[in-house]
């Protein structure tokens, strides 16, 4: 299986970076949204396959299991996730992009990402996939959601961190692979082992938090989290902003930063070298 060394993979990836920091907005945004979806696919799909067990140990496993999915897809598919884009901090260094246009990277795919993501949360929670379990995958939506809308901020701050790390790692070793089964391979453990951890990415909980808060807005389902002894009370879009998609996303471009910067140093051809070895 052929592979790229660490060196190359860096080099590659601060290569596309000038691709995703020049592309027109319209661009960014659709591909954000498609990537919000694509993640919160794996976060739907794996919260149908874990609502009914019982045991934490099992719940985090399957979820694990099967969450890595969306990042596979994203991959694939080309789209754009603002977690894995951390790493374009990377080109910034390196002067092969701006700072600025960085920036404007970041709050475009954000954007298209939370869309993505809040729009698929909508749809499942008012069009009947969550009567799964007669109403117990609902249930479930907003225990998870109030958990994470629940978190201490520092803790919501330090576990993003380190969720990123690994996603940024996963991204890392599927741009290593140069065939489809390498890169889903390189991403499945990284994000098997940070889902399982209970590390907090902002994009899926752009899924995971407004889904419970949809949830509970919806009539069907109400009385059954509201009797399910659920925090209703940070079952709101107020909560899920202050309490983790900022400190969340914070930390997410903390742990990102942190990959893409040993990389780059470790590892880089860096334009400044080239241009003082050719003279």
């Amino acid at each position: 299986m052929a592979v790229f060394s660490p060196k190359e993979t860096t080099d590659n990836y601060m290569n596309a970076s000038v691709g995703k920091a020049t592309s027109s907005w319209w661009r960014l945004f659709v591909l954000g949204i498609a990537a919000g979806m694509l993640i919160g696919f794996g976060a739907l799909v794996s919260s149908t396959a874990a609502h009914a067990l019982t045991d934490a140990g099992m719940v985090r496993f399957v979820t694990g299991a099967i969450f890595p999915l969306g990042l596979m897809m994203v991959i694939l598919l080309g789209t754009e996730l603002f977690t894995g884009n951390a790493l374009m901090v990377t080109a910034a260094i390196d002067k092969r992009i701006t700072w600025g246009q960085l920036g404007r990277n970041w709050i475009i795919v954000f954007i298209g990402n939370f869309v993505g993501a809040v729009a698929l949360a909508a749809l499942m929670a008012f069009f009947g996939q969550f009567n799964i379990g007669a109403g117990a995958l609902a249930v479930y939506t907003a225990k998870i959601a109030a958990a994470k809308a629940s978190l201490p901020w520092i803790n919501a701050f330090v576990l993003g961190i380190f969720c990123n790390i690994l996603v940024c790692i996963a991204v890392y070793i599927a741009g290593c692979a140069q065939d489809i089964a390498g890169k889903i391979l390189g991403i499945f453990f990284p994000i098997c082992a940070f889902v399982t951890a209970g590390f907090e990415h902002c994009v899926a909980n752009m899924y995971y938090i407004p889904a419970g808060i949809f949830a509970f807005l919806n009539p069907a389902y109400a009385g059954m989290i509201a009797d399910a002894g659920i925090n209703t009370a940070v079952l709101e879009f107020g909560a899920f902003f202050v309490n983790n998609l900022i400190p969340v996303t914070l930390g997410n471009i903390v742990g990102g930063a942190l990959v893409g910067i040993v990389m780059y140093y470790c590892h880089a051809t860096r334009a400044k070298k080239q241009s003082g070895e050719a003279k």
